[in-house]
Order: C-alpha cells, then structure tokens, then sequence
C-alpha cells in the first residue's frame, strides 16, 4: 500500500500537480490552489500544528503520513516536511489511499 501511495505522490510531482515545502506550501493555501496537504510524521511539532490550522481555517484536507526520507525520495526532491496536492482528484485520491495505509497499520 506505502508503493502505491509514494508513486501516486510521484505521479502527481510529473503531472505539475505538487506544491513542496513550507513557504510554498503556505503561498498555494492562501491562494485555495492546495486541496490536500500531507506533513511528514517525523516534522516539528511546530510545523504539524502550523499547517493544522491553516488548513482548517482554509477548509483544506489534512494528514500526516510518512517520513521525511521517504516522501522526499518520491517525488525527487531533498528533505521536504510538507506536501500540497492541487488537483482535486489526486487529492481525494491520495486521501483515501493514505487513510486506508492508517487504518490497516491501526493507527493515524
């Protein structure tokens, strides 16, 4: 299930539908552009909570998955925390992959 969630986030890197990093992240929010954002497990608490809210005031999907390693090799990038997805249906998409991948390894 992990595969195909990490070559789902790479598909959506070559379809020019990814958006990474923080400050990139945050522009595309404010503009509505994001329609998911993924942050990895092993980001601060600050940043977690950070997207958290701006999420929620933006009424943007929200998840935290994976790890900083993994997501950034992915999508062939270096030691990206934070992830926005702009088309609506890799968004919905990829969010119900990653919850499935939760709900089967029993957590979230």
């Amino acid at each position: 299930m992990e595969n195909k969630i990490f070559s789902f986030l790479g598909l959506a890197q070559r379809s020019g539908n990814l958006v990474t990093g923080e400050d990139t992240c945050i522009f595309n929010i404010k503009k509505n552009a994001v329609k998911l954002v993924i942050v990895a497990n092993d980001a601060s608490n600050n940043t977690k909570k950070k997207f958290q809210d701006v999420t929620g005031h933006k009424n943007v999907k929200f998840i935290i998955y994976g790890e900083k390693k993994q997501l950034s090799h992915a999508v062939g990038k270096i030691n990206r925390t934070v992830y926005g997805i702009k088309d609506e249906a890799f968004a919905n998409k990829l969010f119900s992959l990653i919850k499935d991948c939760l709900n089967n390894l029993g957590g979230e």
